[in-house]
């Protein structure tokens, strides 16, 4: 047993935990959960906890369906809702298969070995989020507007405000768990609130977005309100994004560094930023995996619809932020297009799979972007080359299924479930008649 197990198993007798629950989501991203007493802990770190990976959504077909989730000691944490007596804790597991071998259906595993390719030439790879989501009225049902918290902007300070109060207790609950919060604010829409992560490796980040995503929910039912993460709630406000800040280190130096160059930024950060530029369309649908992601990619405002990249140009696909001459490690690169409902695993080992392939092929980055693209004509567009992100998920399937770099990074089972099942969700979204079809229609034909 290694030092991280005892430490797991020494802090559970000390601080009176009864529940250990084991942490995994399935392709798309939903938590799962076991609770195991701490008597079986020992055990689920040698052996596994095993499961039928048949009912969890794609992991296996039924005449292969057993499974073992074994616990990560390194990501165990109490979980600060559950109360203190006694208490629960929570641990992320790996998926394998009964003969030991890493269930390539597991998300955390297809991340694990991007990173693992990442490493093999010399780079870690380091992400930091700025996760978006709407607070809302409870007791809204379906079919219903939902009514956000409050009707503050961007930046706004709201006195015995909501959204400040639910931040605080989100954040303090967050930090509680080992999950450091670097910045949060109101953003431009109503009810809508950001709170940015700091960085960290690319495996911890997803860990801790999977967590945050638990906290804020838990944190709303405990305020009484309903927290989404769902990309474009409202037609009329912006969409939820998870703009996420990414580098390359090798050992301590910051690979996308540069002293003297424009903006800073090395050989290897320009070729990474190429590489998001040739594979955008093609890893689109699993950074903006739901039929209402398009709503927001092509709602207008800040979101990008274009495959483009600039310095201060907020409709851009990738930014450069602002560079701090003392602070070369902090040269990074922005990606705009994911949305908070990603599944974080599947969407970094994309970003990281298209920026490598742009290092390892020594794509050139065209030029910057210094306009804002959505103010630009088609034939302006057209002109300077500028091509567009996929405009609904139909679209994105149609150029993910033809990409060799996506069916390698998630490998052919995730690869296969993941276009079957966002078919379905299209087939089932094409068949709907929506209300715009009866308001614009129904009168008049």
């Amino acid at each position: 047993m290694d030092r991280q197990q005892e430490f797991v198993l020494r802090t559970i007798e000390e601080r009176d935990i009864r529940f250990v629950r084991l942490w995994f989501t399935d392709i798309l991203g939903t938590l799962k959960s076991v609770a195991i007493a701490p008597a079986e802990l020992e055990g689920a770190f040698a052996e596994g906890i095993g499961f039928d990976g048949s009912a969890i959504e794609g992991f296996a077909r039924v005449f292969e369906a057993d499974m073992l989730a074994k616990p990560d000691p390194s990501t165990f944490q109490v979980l600060p809702w559950r109360g203190e007596h006694p208490g629960t804790a929570r641990m992320f597991c790996d998926i394998t298969l009964p003969d030991g071998q890493a269930a390539w259906a597991d998300p955390r595993h297809v991340l694990q070995r991007a990173l693992d390719r990442a490493a093999s030439v010399g780079f870690t790879f380091y992400t930091h989020p700025e996760i978006e989501f709407y607070l809302l009225k409870p007791g809204f049902r379906p079919g219903e507007s939902p009514e956000p918290v409050d009707h503050a902007g961007y930046f706004d300070h709201v006195p015995h405000g909501t959204g400040q109060d639910f931040r605080r207790a989100a954040i303090t609950m967050l930090e509680a768990m080992g999950i450091s919060v670097e910045f949060s604010h109101h953003e431009g829409g109503p009810g809508q609130n950001e709170i940015d992560l700091r960085y960290a490796d690319a495996l911890t980040t997803a860990d801790n977005i999977m967590t945050f995503k638990t906290v804020i929910k838990e944190v709303g039912l405990e305020q009484g309100v309903y927290a989404t993460f769902m990309p474009k709630p409202f037609a009329e406000h912006p969409g939820s994004g998870m703009h996420t800040h990414v580098s390359l280190f090798e050992g301590d130096t910051n690979a996308f560094y540069a002293a003297g160059a424009p903006y800073q930024l090395s050989p290897v950060g320009r070729q990474f930023i190429a590489g998001l530029m040739r594979h955008g369309a093609e890893i689109c649908a699993v950074t903006n995996q739901y039929v209402n992601s398009y709503k927001r990619l092509w709602g207008g405002g800040e979101a990008p619809a274009y495959l483009t990249w600039g310095h201060n140009n907020r409709s851009a696909l990738v930014r450069v932020p602002m560079y701090k001459p003392s602070k070369g490690n902090s040269t990074r690169v922005e990606v705009r297009s994911l949305d908070s409902a990603a599944n974080p695993y599947l969407a970094f080992a994309m970003i990281l799979a298209a920026g490598l392939k742009g290092i390892e092929e020594g794509y050139e980055l065209p030029p910057e972007a210094e306009d804002d693209v959505w103010s630009l004509t088609h034939s302006e567009r057209r002109a300077l080359g500028i091509k567009p992100l996929p405009s609904s998920l139909h679209e994105a399937i149609g150029v993910m299924e033809d990409s060799e770099l996506v069916a390698e990074t998630l490998g052919e089972h995730v690869f296969d479930y993941f276009l079957r099942n966002k078919r379905a969700e299209w087939d089932d979204y094409r068949d709907q008649v929506t209300p715009f079809e009866l308001e614009r229609y129904l009168p008049s034909l």
